[in-house]
């Protein structure tokens, strides 16, 4: 489908992390030579939803950040694969730091030299595991209505500072995946706008975000402290507080140029997600909080002066009793790194304190026909996404002006490669480039990948193969996933498993969900 590229964002970039996969060990086991970033979901390279999201947004400035022992394999693949063959012009760049391994931060990427260096403006953080229909104009457009400063945008440094926007979404679907991740986030509704939002306008799903932490850690602070420590500060602020506990942070940021100097002044912030955004909701109510993290050397203080802010009581926050001491204590039994929300207690309004600018949230709403936004980062996610995204009409069913941007142009590439007698149900099916597909076999809500052979009899239910796999004569696989050039040989069962590239199962092989991983 070719790319509809929309009016150019003014001045952003766009980062996209390219991580190492640890969350697909069948699948990425050797994170050098097939790092997650060009897994496929729906027969795409996994990078190529982000980037094709850069474009639909008017963002051309792209960089992809990756290891550097990743970087031949990705430079490889947006040379060869020809969906990223075909990605619009100017081509996305590649940029592999020395100091990025597969255990660094996704904050401590942003410190690093060579990031610093070509990050100049405001910008977009992705993941490379992201799949968002939603259009990343009309996130833009929300972001430069609700939190942008026009003097920000302009570039002037004596003017105020833009707030950020990030998205969370709804896991609990018509088709939830178990295990998936949830955060943890509070947000406070906006003032209402004097003038009704236009209809398809997200501005009506943004709210101001005050809260946010993994829902892991949510437990771990609730068990530690025999219920949640909701601050009466916040409550006295924000009364009418939101709180999501089945909603899951897409790792999509609209960022202004100034986080770039926050999180170069704090080492401790490791994760972009649990401590840059934690950190800054909470700052922009907790009493003392914004010069504890050098917001106020950044914004200056709402009397300009940069002062110590100090509580009504006369006591500066270092002073204000449990809740820094509990701060403080967390700080040296996790070796030395805040966390948000990680704290108790009581505080007062933050007079003095800096003018945080706010971080927006957009919470997409749930609706079963509505867009879809998703992070693929588990085995299970990987299938259930590529046979959702295998469910759109194809450009031929729908037309270029109807069809999602992530429809394909048919849903068999190549019929001519099918044989008679065959099923393949295409509505829910999706068949690439030079696959042959023997006589007597079955084809329901199946991914299958370029250059696959499916032999005679064979019945595949649920399943997901990447490329050149060939499955053998009377196979049955059901919610398998098969890695690249695998072969299961004839006669096989498999149930719930995943099969590692260049593996070949042995004919007559049976094996379920109580061996999923066939190596």
């Amino acid at each position: 489908m070719p790319h509809a590229v929309s009016m150019a964002a003014p001045g952003l970039q766009a980062l996209i992390l390219c991580g190492p996969g640890s969350s697909f060990p069948t699948f990425t086991a050797n994170p050098d030579e097939n790092p997650k970033a060009i897994l496929p979901i729906a027969n795409r390279p996994m990078v190529w939803y982000p980037i094709d999201f850069c474009y639909r947004t008017g963002i051309t400035n792209i960089t992809l950040i990756c290891p550097p022992s990743a970087a031949e394999a990705i430079r490889a693949s947006l040379d060869t694969n020809p969906f990223l063959t075909g990605l619009p012009l100017p081509r996305p760049d590649l940029l592999a730091p020395e100091g990025l391994d597969h255990n660094t931060g996704t904050a401590e990427i942003l410190r690093l030299p060579e990031v610093k260096e070509i990050v100049t403006s405001d910008f977009v953080v992705l993941p490379c595991d992201l799949v968002c229909e939603v259009g990343g104009d009309k996130l833009l457009q929300a972001w430069m209505v609700k939190s942008a400063s026009l003097s920000d945008i302009l570039g002037d440094p004596a003017g105020s500072h833009s707030g950020g926007l990030g998205v969370w979404y709804e896991t609990k679907t018509a088709t939830p995946v178990k295990g998936e991740e949830t955060d943890f986030i509070a947000t406070v509704p906006l003032p209402t706008p004097t003038v009704p939002a236009q209809k398809g306008s997200l501005l009506p799903h943004i709210s101001k975000l005050v809260y946010s932490l993994p829902t892991d850690s949510l437990k771990d602070l609730t068990e530690e402290k025999k219920g949640f420590p909701l601050r009466h500060g916040l409550l006295r602020q924000h009364p009418r507080i939101r709180m999501l506990t089945t909603h899951r942070d897409a790792h999509i940021y609209i960022f202004p140029r100034w986080v770039m100097d926050f999180v170069a002044e704090n080492d401790r912030l490791e994760s972009i997600g649990e401590d840059v955004i934690g950190w800054w909701a909470k700052a922009g109510w907790q009493k003392g909080l914004s010069e504890k993290l050098g917001m106020n050397d950044i914004f200056g203080s709402v009397d300009g002066q940069g002062d110590t802010p100090s509580a009504e009581n006369g006591r500066t926050p270092s002073e204000e009793g449990d809740s820094d001491k509990h701060d403080d204590s967390h700080r040296q039994q996790s070796g030395g790194r805040s966390r948000p929300g990680r704290d108790s207690g009581d505080i007062t309004p933050q007079d003095g304190q800096a003018n945080v600018p706010p971080i927006l949230a957009y919470v997409h709403p749930s609706q079963p026909s509505g867009p879809l936004v998703r992070r693929v980062d588990t085995a299970k996610l990987l299938l259930a996404i590529s046979l959702e995204l295998a469910k759109l009409p194809s450009v031929e069913e729908a037309g270029p002006d109807a069809a999602s941007p992530f429809a394909h142009a048919r849903k068999v590439a190549y019929p001519e490669g099918v044989k008679a007698r065959t099923t393949i149900t295409q509505k829910d099916s999706l068949v690439a480039e030079n696959v042959t597909v023997q006589e007597k076999t079955s084809i329901k809500e199946s991914v299958i990948g370029a250059n696959c052979q499916i032999n005679e009899g064979a019945k595949l239910q649920q399943c997901l193969l990447m490329d050149g796999v060939v499955v053998g004569k009377n196979c049955k696989l059901t919610r398998c996933i098969l890695g690249k050039r695998s072969e299961v040989g004839d006669g096989s069962t498999l149930t719930d498993c995943e099969v590692q590239e260049n593996l070949f199962v042995e004919p007559k092989s049976e094996s379920s969900h109580q061996a999923q991983h066939v190596q």
